[in-house]
């Protein structure tokens, strides 16, 4: 059974300042509440319809009905559990590696699957602007099915941060008019920028920059304007990878 002091915390996560309030975030479907715990976040509380399939204290797990699952979850199907977690605290970036920098991402899709290419590409430290999404807003978190775990994720201003590390690694930005990503020597250690889903990378940040690479466009008509980010920074990942 669902309280209705529970229900009350379980909506106020959908927004960030409660989120920010509690230091609480909202996971939904059992692969990504089995990977949360397994990745050794601690559980605040545990809604389900199959009470012992997760390994849990008794005292943090509720049976609940369908009907009370659907009055809680965020998702249009609810996916039989519904897990609060607190959140973890920020471990510091690095300053070596290859470290991902996100200007103004506001999709929460997009955020979470870039998560999980970071995740995949072993790209420890993604450093976001203070303006992008929320890295636990429920849309996110469940874009990234687990892998938030295994990525430092900190949020600053950027223009600061740049500024801080631009003698210690090379700063590249993506652009339309920049030199093809394929024939640009990519180093180990290096920040990547990723600009606004609608905007690119704001003026500021591009004054910081020093190296501009391009994904080339190969269509003959040429009529696409942009990558979605996400799928830019796959592309971009995967060849300073591959380098």
């Amino acid at each position: 059974m669902v309280s209705k002091n529970q229900k009350k915390l379980i909506k106020s996560l959908y927004q960030k300042k409660y989120r920010k309030q509690h230091g609480l975030f909202v996971a939904e479907g059992k692969k990504v509440i089995r990977e949360l715990l397994e990745a050794n976040l601690k559980l605040h509380s545990l809604f389900t319809l199959e009470v012992g399939i997760f390994d849990v204290s008794t005292t943090l797990e509720y049976g609940i009905t369908e009907e009370e699952l659907k009055q809680i979850s965020f998702l249009t199907t609810p996916q039989v559990a519904l897990a609060v977690f607190h959140i973890s605290e920020v471990k510091k970036t690095s300053s070596s590696g290859l470290i991902l920098a996100l200007d103004d991402v506001r999709d929460p899709g997009n955020l979470g699957t870039i998560i999980r290419l970071c995740d995949w590409f072993g790209i420890q430290d993604l450093v976001c602007s203070l303006q992008t999404v929320d890295c636990y807003n429920p849309k996110v978190i469940q874009a990234t099915m687990g892998s938030i775990t295994r990525v430092n994720i900190s949020y600053m201003n950027l223009m600061e941060f740049l500024t801080l590390e631009t003698s210690n690694s090379r700063i590249f930005g993506t652009f339309m008019n920049g030199d093809s990503i394929y024939t640009e020597k990519l180093p180990k250690d290096a920040i990547v920028i990723m600009g606004n889903e609608a905007n690119g990378i704001s003026e500021d940040i591009q004054s910081l920059v020093k190296d501009r690479i391009t994904i080339p466009q190969f269509g003959s008509d040429q009529k696409t304007e942009s990558l979605n980010v996400a799928t830019a920074t796959a592309i971009v990942l995967s060849e300073f990878r591959r380098s």
